[in-house]
């Protein structure tokens, strides 16, 4: 009688032990350490314009009828955004973005 009370007690803690592991086998499983981060690769733009004169107007839109918001001289570097006309909006390295130059003051 006495190894048969001794044989249940084992099967139901071999029972319980296989449970428990199975439970924090999986909880490990769905709690992983989140991965280390990773800097980010920056992107290069599709086009890069390069100003052509000195003392290029840039504009706050695509015309002339737009305020001039500063000039550029020659070999600065503008990220292509998009042209409207003969209008070229990008961002000046280093400097405003969102700004508009006449194609004819860039070399893209």
């Amino acid at each position: 009688m006495r190894s048969t009370t001794l044989s249940r007690a084992l099967r139901t803690l071999t029972a319980a032990t296989v449970g428990v592991l199975a439970l924090a086998g999986s909880t490990v499983a769905t709690a992983a350490p989140a991965p280390a981060s990773r800097p980010q690769a920056v992107r290069a733009p599709a086009l890069v314009c390069t100003v052509n004169d000195n003392g290029v107007n840039y504009r706050g839109g695509p015309g002339p009828e737009y305020p001039v918001l500063g000039q550029v001289n020659r070999g600065q570097n503008l990220d292509y955004r998009g042209r409207t006309g003969d209008w070229i909006m990008g961002d000046l390295w280093g400097g405003t973005t969102g700004v508009w130059i006449y194609v004819a003051y860039l070399d893209c």
